[in-house]
């Protein structure tokens, strides 16, 4: 079928629900829903058989739903309404919820129900449950709603709240500040962290600290350090650990609250957002490699199981700054120079890597100076990954991977991907060329022709595709918590292999054979000359393009990779095989063993 995606924005789940539509054959548009755009005028030049909106704030116009069967997504069990369902699920500490796709009609949230798939919450913030169990179920219920319509026959059964026993299924306001707030003097520990959980990454907890109005974001227990409720008690790896009643937490991400008359405000980590008026703080570094069982919170970590190193790293939001390359790049020198065979280097549930920080970008006194350092930050860390010829080296793709993340992982002898991670292998809707080796790696998995259209449509990638493209080794198919369970058994398998011992000795052959024809220097001194030009031109799009995106400012109109001559010109994924939906849930794994 051709179908719309209608859309507040093309967020995570929008992008999975258009690469997974495309894999199963569907022709799939995408239209925002911004500000001053007719939508039925919108809908009428798309002509879709179906509209889906997987991630919509405003109420689909009548003129449209009454012309179009419209399935809309709510991130809730049936009976469940509001525009604040997982804030008020994480807050309440419910551990089943779910995901209902009903139709859309003059009453928000109240449609015929054509899907509904439940899942667990566990204890992770809003932003990480919604790209992981929320994602994985909205996804099963669309392709479960897309299905029935397609088959002509299915009768959408009517919502009846009177049925469900659950009481906290009803109609619920927006979550606002004054229910958010934390009172550090009574609130627990646990309290405190199912209020960060619940407003992250948005809108963050409104908060007085040091004198100012900030929105925190993120909350990590802290199992040692005690004080003052409310105290700032130390910081680490930029962020800040501040006291409850009854233990402590971290804080990684602060916001000010916007001033009259102001710009926009974004979140940064916390040190760098309170500069001069953080006190004097002692700094709590951990080891180079803490190992998992510290129980206290850290952004990198490292385990030995065998001849298995699992270096795992979780960043913000996915963005990687130049401290936190430098950081993890030198973590990754000291699992090399552990005695395993194999190390596995990614994040256990959610993000990989997005690439280089746009946010602290944005804010350094030289943004030009400071894109800089950190493309070469991490292009270090790619080039140490590159050269790493004393053992295999696994990504694991838990979650979604983007720009100079995607290939940070590309960058490892196999990647093995989660099965509801989306890959965005590329750079232009940045404005930027890219670099992270990026012009080895890609060609040398998918080759130049698919690596050229990769970079120029510039769409998300699902993990089937990437698998099929060879962008990525191994399909893991699971839900988010048993990912490092069964990335940590392959990884014994693979260490145990007779072949992996021979597949290492071939790594140095291979390396000296490539620098010997085209140095690895080579690329990156051609990519990093680009980027220069980019960085240092003031009128280069990229800088518009990045603060619009630190901002969060709207587009003037959906982008053109999305709208109605992006689908004529590539219609269905050219990377899908022709076979049924069912076909492609069975995703296994390269025969790379």
């Amino acid at each position: 079928m051709h179908i719309l995606l209608l859309a507040s924005a093309f967020n995570s789940l929008t992008q999975r629900v258009h690469a997974e539509l495309r894999d199963r054959g569907h022709s799939v548009a995408v239209e925002l829903a911004l500000p001053g755009s007719s939508l039925p005028d919108a809908v009428r030049q798309h002509a879709p058989q179906l509209i889906v909106a997987p991630m919509l704030k405003t109420a689909i116009p009548e003129e449209v739903w009454t012309a179009h069967t419209c399935l809309v997504v709510h991130p809730g069990p049936v009976g469940d309404r509001g525009p604040s369902s997982l804030d008020w699920a994480i807050h309440e500490g419910v551990d089943q919820w779910g995901v209902t796709v009903l139709q859309a009609d003059g009453e928000m949230d109240a449609g015929d129900v054509w899907a509904s798939v439940p899942c667990r919450i566990p204890q992770v913030s809003k932003s990480e449950l919604y790209r992981g169990e929320i994602a994985d179920a909205a996804l099963e219920a669309v392709l479960l709603a897309v299905e029935r319509f397609a088959g002509g026959n299915h009768v959408p059964r009517k919502q009846d709240a009177a049925r469900t026993a659950d009481a906290r299924l009803r109609p619920r306001p927006y979550l606002d500040q004054s229910v958010r707030r934390i009172d550090w003097a009574e609130d627990s520990t646990q309290d405190v962290l199912r209020k960060l959980r619940a407003a992250d990454s948005q809108p963050g907890v409104l908060d007085v600290l040091l004198g100012g109005e900030w929105y925190l974001h993120g909350g990590h227990p802290e199992s040692v350090l005690r004080g003052r409720p409310g105290e700032l008690l130390a910081t680490r790896a930029g962020a800040v650990c501040r006291a409850t009643k009854d233990g402590a937490v971290w804080i990684p991400e602060l916001r000010p609250r916007r001033g009259p008359g102001q710009p926009p405000t974004f979140k940064l980590p916390a040190v760098q957002a309170l500069g001069d008026r953080l006190p004097p703080l002692p700094e709590h570094a951990l080891p180079l490699l803490p190992e998992v069982r510290h129980r206290t919170w850290t952004d990198i970590r490292y385990r030995e199981d065998g001849n298995v190193g699992f270096l795992s790293f979780s960043f913000p939001g996915g963005a990687m700054t130049t401290e936190q390359c430098r950081r993890l790049l030198d973590a990754y020198r000291e699992a090399c120079a552990r005695p395993t065979s194999v190390l596995v280097l990614g994040g256990e549930r959610d993000f990989f890597s997005n690439g280089i920080h746009l946010n602290v970008i944005e804010a350094a006194d030289d943004p030009a100076a400071e894109s800089w350092a950190n493309i070469n930050a991490i292009d270090d860390l790619v080039e140490a990954v590159l050269t790493t010829t004393d053992r295999l080296v696994v990504a694991a793709v838990a979650g979604n991977a983007a720009a100079g993340g995607a290939m940070l992982a590309l960058a490892a002898d196999e990647v093995w991907c989660r099965s509801g991670a989306v890959l965005n292998p590329h750079y232009r809707l940045m404005g930027l060329y890219g670099s992270e080796y990026w012009t080895h790696t890609l060609p040398r998995r998918v080759g130049p022709a698919t690596a050229e259209r990769l970079m120029h449509e510039a769409l998300p990638v699902s993990s089937a595709s990437a698998l099929r493209l060879g962008l990525v080794d191994r399909v893991v198919d699971c839900g988010p918590d048993e990912f490092a369970r069964e990335v940590g058994g392959l990884a014994a398998r693979l260490a145990s292999l007779p072949a992996t011992a021979s597949r290492i000795t071939a790594k140095k052959t291979e390396l000296d054979r490539l620098e010997g024809a085209t140095p690895l220097a080579g690329f990156r001194e051609q990519e990093l000359a680009r980027m220069r030009r980019t960085f240092d031109d003031p009128d280069a799009p990229f800088h518009a393009l990045r603060r619009s995106f630190v901002h969060k400012e709207r587009p003037p109109c959906t982008p053109p990779n999305l709208g109605p001559a992006a689908v004529a010109r590539n219609g269905p994924n050219p990377s899908a095989a022709d076979v049924t939906g069912t076909a492609l849930d069975g995703v296994s794994s390269r025969p790379n063993d």
